[in-house]
């Protein structure tokens, strides 16, 4: 006998998120990231009482994992603060710290659009690669 367990009526079904992040040129202070389905609140997701958020130690490839969530469709942010401070530092407003994107979304006149990060999870979850990005 098989048993399998539905979702109650208009509950999403849940799926674990996480990402390898790649190419930090360093192991100084911390990877800091979130996930967010509010694309008005995409990149800076502190605007987002229900973003996750994660604060991981820097390191060659760091993983996030930000456990289960409801399907739908989210997108995440991260960057690398070197320095420990709490904030992505920039000198006339470019990054000078380290930034990625899910679905590495191309950067080309300021941060991407949460359109253009934005992927769909469900009961299986997702998984991807992000890789760190630095201009200076």
């Amino acid at each position: 006998m098989i048993l399998t367990l539905a979702a109650p009526a208009g509950a999403s079904p849940e799926g674990d998120v996480s990402a390898t992040v790649i190419d930090l040129r360093s192991s100084k202070g911390e990877v800091l990231a979130c996930l967010t389905t509010r694309p008005d609140t995409f990149p800076e997701c502190n605007r987002d009482p229900k973003a996750r958020m994660l604060r991981l130690p820097a390191a060659p490839t760091v993983l996030l994992d930000f456990g289960p969530v409801p399907a739908g469709r989210y997108a995440i942010s991260l960057f690398h603060d070197e320095n420990g401070n709490g904030r992505l530092d920039k000198r006339l407003f470019m990054p000078r710290e380290g930034y990625g994107f899910s679905r590495n979304a191309p950067v080309m006149m300021g941060p991407p659009r949460f359109a253009s990060a934005a992927f769909t999870t469900g009961p299986n979850g997702h998984s991807e690669t992000i890789r760190m990005r630095y201009i200076f």
